[in-house]
């Protein structure tokens, strides 16, 4: 079972009509909402099960810019900016800290890596630009108080920070609605009425909200909602398993992580812990469909991804990729994806944890849980106009980027849709990329 997230009141009670309609209720979703809401549209957000049930809940709670993908760097920048004054601005506690995140060198070739990436880094944004910086080995383990380890050195970027999954999406949901946004919950989106080669409309389980526009950012089942409309997302998932400890006194402030583990220092005094970059992926019959575009990640990624075919496979292949919308749908029976985590990886994370932190070694694990992530071939999200469809918007494929460029990305998606000018350049995030014959590229970034 996932992690206890913050409750949002429930409400069923639709509006007959809003400019906007927010399919999804992710941290990707209500930041969307609340961008929108800010430019003076009406916005209505669906939600099938409870704000942040999902991945936005699930996450280790980094926001970061260091190692994004260069597409991403700047918008990862400006997300922080975002993170930074939403608590005063709402009055609200998403748990957003600036800590500083490190990412430690386990030998001279991680260090080179990470040196490499900070003079790529600088090129596009300038020295002032991004505050990361190659820390030596005696500051490295300054910074991760209480490690037994030595290590190389590593890249440091002090202006990163963390924030709590369980809270976030829920708080900016809870302050939308007092500002007045429909935050519908759980209330299953259908599918999407048009005229004309435009939205009209979106059908939810208790009935039709005419708008003009949607924004579909379902997380893992984007691909699906939007393949019924005739729209191909290219995007499959993976199983990403995750631990809490019990609080604990002492312990290292700064989040960081090496080859093999990464921690997160929660409000409560305990830590966020995962396997760094490993991952699972369960086969489904999209495995297949989309084996030709996703090549080239699983070439770069042979060896932290594993593959596995079990009841996933089978339930995917039976299941209608259309239907008919007066009739319930599989957005409705399954409420949330809630997946078993993975053992063998938190136990390698955890044994790495403790050999490291020899003094947190007794520290005990409060509960362990998986979340499925949406990924894209190029590891880059879609933030993008649909050009087939007028008033159809995508905000999906976050590749276990989205907690941290949440905010921004919700931003650069309202700027989209109202038409005004982007936060940022919006041309990577474009859906047409795959289709246009752009080479699908992995940037190399962590």
């Amino acid at each position: 079972m996932g992690p206890q997230v913050e409750q949002v009141s429930e409400d069923r009670a639709l509006p007959e009509r809003a400019d906007v309609v927010v399919i999804g209720g992710g941290i990707i979703g209500v930041s969307s909402a609340l961008y929108l809401a800010e430019k003076g549209l009406s916005v209505a957000l669906c939600e099938k099960g409870q704000i942040a049930g999902e991945q936005s809940s699930r996450n280790w709670g980094w926001c970061r810019a260091t190692h994004r993908d260069l597409r991403e760097l700047e918008l990862s920048l400006e997300s922080l900016k975002l993170w930074r004054e939403i608590d005063a601005k709402l009055g609200i506690e998403t748990g957003f800290r600036q800590c500083g995140i490190l990412y430690a060198a386990d030998d001279a070739k991680s260090l080179a890596d990470h040196e490499d990436w900070l003079a790529r880094a600088r090129r596009l944004v300038g020295r002032e630009g991004i505050d990361s910086r190659i820390v030596s080995a005696d500051e490295t383990a300054s910074l991760m108080r209480g490690a037994s380890r030595r290590f190389a050195g590593g890249i440091y970027t002090p202006s990163d920070g963390r924030a709590e999954p369980q809270h976030a999406a829920p708080a900016i949901a809870n302050a939308l609605r007092r500002r007045g946004v429909k935050v519908l919950t759980p209330c299953a989106a259908r599918g999407i009425e048009t005229a004309g080669g435009a939205v009209s409309g979106v059908v939810t389980e208790y009935g039709l909200i005419r708008c003009a526009s949607v924004v579909v950012a379902g997380g893992a089942w984007t691909r699906l909602f939007a393949g019924s409309l005739g729209i191909d997302v290219p995007q499959l998932m993976v199983r990403s398993s995750v631990m809490r400890t019990a609080p604990v006194a002492g312990g290292p402030e700064v989040s960081a992580c090496n080859q093999d583990m990464g921690y997160r220092k929660r409000l409560d005094g305990g830590y966020t812990l995962a396997n760094a970059f490993h991952s699972y992926h369960d086969i489904t019959p999209d495995s297949f469909r989309l084996f030709a575009k996703f090549l080239p990640a699983f070439k770069s990624q042979f060896g932290s991804i594993k593959l596995g075919i079990g009841a996933r496979f089978f339930e995917e292949l039976r299941r209608p990729r259309r239907w008919p919308l007066d009739r319930p749908t599989v957005f409705e029976t399954v409420r949330t994806l809630d997946p078993a985590p993975v053992a063998s990886f938190n136990d390698a994370a955890l044994a790495e944890f403790r050999a490291i932190f020899p003094a947190l070694a007794k520290t005990p694990v409060a509960q362990s849980w998986a979340g499925y992530i949406d990924v894209t071939p190029d590891a880059v999200p879609v933030i993008s106009g649909v050009e087939r469809l007028r008033g159809a918007f995508i905000a999906t494929g976050f590749s276990g980027h989205g907690f941290g460029i949440g905010p921004g990305a919700g931003k650069l998606m309202a700027d989209i849709v109202a038409n005004d000018t982007p936060l940022v350049d919006p041309r990577a995030f474009r859906l047409s990329r795959f289709f246009d014959g752009t080479k699908i590229e992995l940037d190399g970034g962590f």
